[in-house]
C-alpha cells in the first residue's frame, strides 16, 4: 500500500499570502512602446461574466477561422478626470517626484478621497517640471463613481497612470493637454488589441491549511484532528520553517493577468446588459468594454487596464463577434 503523503499545492512565489494593502491595485512595470506620446492605462468597475460567439481569431488553434463560443467579462468604464501632471526625476535610491501641476477645477468628490492640494494656476507647476531632468511623466486620474447605478459609492478611485511613446517633451505636453479633461475607454485602447488587467481577488477571511494549500486530509483514526497539518516539521531545526503550510487569509489579494483580448468597445450600455441585469450589479448605463476570459475579483471590483507589456505576436484589427448573450443570468 502506497504511503499517505501529498505535497502542500500553491506557489510560494506568492507569499506572503496577506491581504492586499488597497483595494486599488498597481502595475510595477510599463511597455515601451510608440513614437508618439499616449495614455498606457486605464480603469473601470467589474459588471459580470457571459458568452459570446466570434470567429477563432487565434493562428494557431485547431479551430482558427472558425466560429467557436468563448466567455468574456465585461467591464463598466465610465470616463476618467485628470487631476494632475506629476513629473519623476532620477536619484541615488531610484525615480523620486520632480513635481506636480494640479488641475484649476476638480469635482468635489474628490475632496472624500484626499485633501485637494491648492488649485491655483497649473502653469507653474508645470513650468517647474519642464525645466526638470524628467526621467517619466505620468498623470493622476480620477474615476467618477457617481455615474454607476451597480457601484454602491460615491467616493473616487484616484491612481497613477504613464504616458508613454515620444520624447520627454512631447511626452509633457501631451499630458498638459489632458490636465482637467476627461478620457474614455477609447482614448486609451481599441477593439482587437491585448490589455493586461490588475485586481484585487475575492476575499475568503482567514481559513485552515486544507482550503489555503491544499494538503491532504489525515486519516479517520488520526487524534483530535484530521484537517491538520500532520507535522510543522522535524526537531531540528527548531523551528517552523516558511514553507510548511499554514492557515492564514485566504484573498484580496493583487493579481495581474496578462494578454486579455479586448472584443468589443460600446457606448451603450442597455445592449450588452442582461435580462435583469447583471447578477449582483445591475444596469449598465455607460461605456463597456468586453474582454476574453476571465478576470480576478468579485463584481463591483475595481480593474486597472494596461497595455500588454508580454505580447509579441502580430495584433488583430478587430474580432469578428456573430454574437454575445445577454440571456438572464439570474437563474430563471
Amino acid at each position: 500500500m502506497g504511503k499517505r503523503h501529498a505535497p502542500r499545492k500553491g506557489s510560494m512565489g506568492y507569499s506572503p499570502r496577506k491581504r492586499a494593502r488597497s483595494h486599488i491595485p498597481h502595475f510595477k512595470a510599463w511597455p515601451e512602446d510608440g513614437e508618439t506620446p499616449k495614455l498606457q492605462g486605464f480603469a473601470g468597475y467589474k459588471a459580470g461574466m457571459t458568452h459570446a460567439f466570434v470567429v477563432d481569431y487565434r493562428p494557431t488553434s485547431t479551430t482558427t477561422k472558425q466560429e467557436v463560443q468563448i466567455p468574456v467579462t465585461v467591464l463598466e468604464v465610465p470616463p476618467l478626470k485628470v487631476a494632475a501632471v506629476r513629473g519623476y526625476e532620477n536619484s541615488t535610491y531610484g525615480m523620486r517626484t520632480a513635481g506636480e501641476a494640479w488641475a484649476r477645477s476638480l469635482d468635489d468628490e474628490l475632496e472624500r478621497r484626499l485633501p485637494i492640494p491648492d488649485q491655483g494656476n497649473p502653469d507653474g507647476g508645470l513650468k517647474i517640471l519642464r525645466k526638470k531632468d524628467l526621467e517619466d511623466v505620468r498623470v493622476l486620474a480620477y474615476t467618477q463613481p457617481k455615474l454607476l447605478s451597480g457601484v454602491p459609492k460615491k467616493k473616487p478611485d484616484l491612481m497613477e497612470f504613464r504616458v508613454g511613446g515620444g520624447t520627454m517633451e512631447q511626452r509633457l505636453d501631451y499630458a498638459a493637454g489632458l490636465l482637467g479633461k476627461e478620457i474614455t475607454i477609447r482614448d486609451f485602447t481599441r477593439e482587437g488589441v491585448m490589455l493586461d488587467v490588475a485586481s484585487i481577488t475575492k476575499g475568503k477571511g482567514f481559513q485552515g491549511s486544507v482550503k489555503r494549500w491544499g494538503v491532504k486530509l489525515l486519516t479517520h483514526k488520526n487524534r483530535k484532528h484530521r484537517r491538520a497539518t500532520g507535522t510543522l516539521g522535524p526537531r531540528n531545526p527548531d523551528y517552523v520553517i516558511r514553507t510548511v503550510p499554514q492557515p492564514g487569509q485566504v484573498g484580496y489579494h493583487q493579481r495581474t493577468e496578462h494578454n486579455k483580448r479586448v472584443i468589443k468597445i460600446g457606448d451603450k450600455g442597455e445592449e450588452i446588459t442582461p435580462s435583469g441585469g447583471f447578477l449582483h450589479y445591475g444596469v449598465i448605463r455607460n461605456p463597456y468594454i468586453i474582454l476574453h476570459g476571465t478576470i480576478p475579483g468579485p463584481t463591483k471590483r475595481l480593474v486597472k487596464l494596461r497595455d500588454a507589456v508580454r505580447f509579441r505576436r502580430t495584433e488583430v484589427e478587430s474580432v469578428d463577434v456573430a454574437y454575445i448573450s445577454t440571456q438572464s443570468k439570474q437563474g430563471a
